[in-house]
């Protein structure tokens, strides 16, 4: 850029490497345009010169919202690397989980090189907890090696489920085939290419090129939807130069002193830098990945496909588009009788799951390793409509009915999740009440012990109470102690 005066960047690849040149563009103004700098951290509003010939990773939020919807799924986690393309993307699936009534429960973060050991131990962690829904948005060296441990550890079997965000999903094709038979049911988003008659001319030239740039080569690598779209944005700075009639120019550099200068404060200003970024971003045409139009320096949410990787391939099982939501083709007449935006299990095809199970994976288990919720509840005479405490004279186990009970349960029935509990009678060692309701909440809030002990999961309460207010809003308050009374 210095020396050359370049006019305009195709690239850089990752979204890292394109934030710090994205400085240097508009510096410069020297039009940037990526085809692979997916993180939505980059913002063609606050970087003006960044142009955005790729689609936001934000864009697939939604599709995968869509599917948490369809098939009942309330939480899940996150498992993405430390980077500007990782981070970038979670706070937008967390908002469209939300949206569909969802949540990510936990979130793990894996360094780009973490070794095998470090994969392991965070994948153990995840096996002890109940949720069974993951979502993976990683680069694929590091899924690759994440594959491999999760299929080792027995976590590639019946009542999980994975997901796969689109970054994957466009190197299937080039992935070890050992990676993709420990991926063997996973669901994966993938932003939809149509097969046009173009794009095949286009596929048979570049596979010609290839043999006469590598003819001792055996195989010839298919182009994924990056180097579909690195063409594409060549050739709308091609259209752009052309159009914006712009000619290789000088650059005037600044007038520095010789002290404290850097090699950035000497970067000239493009004298055409404005007039051709215009140029590109007035961009409008039918290109290999279908219409390049940039609103707003990005191009626009497409159609994703929804897949599911079975043997050596993927089979597609529908569609997810903005309009129309789930769809198991895009037919136009078919989509047309939707009447609007679905997100139905109906619009999609079976899958096969991990442990080659046709049933959907109910999203959580109970774990072998999980901390019962126990519950802490009075030994009354009186009232025992609403709780009663009675053990049984044979085996001396522990049985608790009444009205405050049968609630409790029917709130357990519409949670998402598994809740293991027990009950814990508040009581001395002669069977009788040990003190007022007051010593019983206050137990609950010391974590006493002696004489029983009460510990609570703060996420359960959180949710159960969430579940009540919905069920008629009839219980504004909720703590882990069940009375004769009443709920408190």
């Amino acid at each position: 850029m210095k020396n050359l005066g370049v006019q305009a960047i195709i690239g850089p690849q990752s979204s890292a490497e394109a934030k710090f040149t994205v400085d240097l563009a508009n510096i410069s103004h020297v039009p940037l345009l990526s085809f692979s700098a997916t993180s939505p951290s980059l913002s063609s509003v606050d970087t003006r010169y960044f142009v955005r010939a790729a689609l936001n990773d934000s864009a697939q939020a939604k599709p995968i919202a869509a599917l948490f919807k369809a098939y009942g799924w309330r939480q899940a986690v996150a498992i993405y690397e430390d980077t500007e393309y990782g981070a970038g993307f979670i706070p937008y699936l967390n908002d469209a989980l939300l949206e569909v009534g969802s949540h990510l429960q936990h979130r793990t973060v894996l360094p780009a090189s973490a070794s095998n050991e470090l994969i392991n131990g965070e994948l153990y962690k995840l096996m002890t907890m109940q949720t069974r829904i993951f979502i993976v948005h990683t680069t694929s060296p590091l899924a690759s090696r994440l594959f491999l441990q999760v299929q080792q550890l027995g976590m590639m079997s019946k009542e999980y489920a994975w997901i796969i965000t689109d970054g994957l999903s466009a190197f299937l094709d080039s992935t070890d085939p050992s990676v993709i038979a420990s991926m063997q049911g996973v669901l994966g988003v993938k932003v939809y290419i149509e097969k046009t008659k173009r794009l095949a001319d286009f596929t048979t030239r570049w596979k010609l090129f290839y043999r006469g740039e590598y003819p001792n080569e055996i195989e010839i690598p298919d182009l994924n939807v990056f180097g579909l779209r690195a063409y594409d944005a060549t050739w709308a700075l091609a259209l752009a130069v052309e159009k914006s009639g712009t000619r290789a120019v000088r650059f005037p550099h600044p007038i520095v002193g010789k002290v404290n200068s850097t090699d950035l404060s000497t970067l000239g200003i493009s004298p055409v830098g404005s007039r051709l970024l215009n140029a590109v971003l007035d961009t409008d045409f039918t290109g290999l990945t279908g219409n390049i139009r940039f609103v707003n320096g990005e191009l626009q949410v497409s159609t994703f496909q929804i897949i599911n990787i079975i043997g050596q391939g993927i089979r597609e099982i529908g569609f997810w588009s903005p309009i129309y939501g789930l769809s198991s083709n895009l037919n136009q007449e078919i989509l047309n009788k939707k009447n609007g935006y679905s997100a139905d299990v109906a619009d999609l095809k079976p899958v096969i799951w991990p442990g080659e199970s046709t049933v959907v994976p109910k999203g959580w288990v109970i774990p072998t390793s999980g901390v019962k919720l126990k519950i802490g509840v009075p030994v009354r005479y009186g009232f025992k409509e609403f709780v009663n405490v009675e053990r049984d004279p044979g085996d001396n186990r522990l049985r608790v009915t009444g009205f405050s009970i049968d609630v409790f349960n029917a709130v357990l029935e519409v949670l998402p999740y598994a809740l293991p509990y027990e009950f814990v009678p508040f009581e001395n060692s002669e069977g009788i009440m040990a003190g007022t309701y007051n010593d019983l909440v206050n137990q609950v809030f010391l974590g006493v012990s002696n004489p029983f002990e009460i510990k609570y999961l703060w996420n359960d309460l959180v949710e159960i109470k969430f579940m009540l207010k919905s069920v008629g809003n009839l219980i504004k308050y909720w703590t882990v102690v069940v009375t004769c009374d009443c709920i408190l």
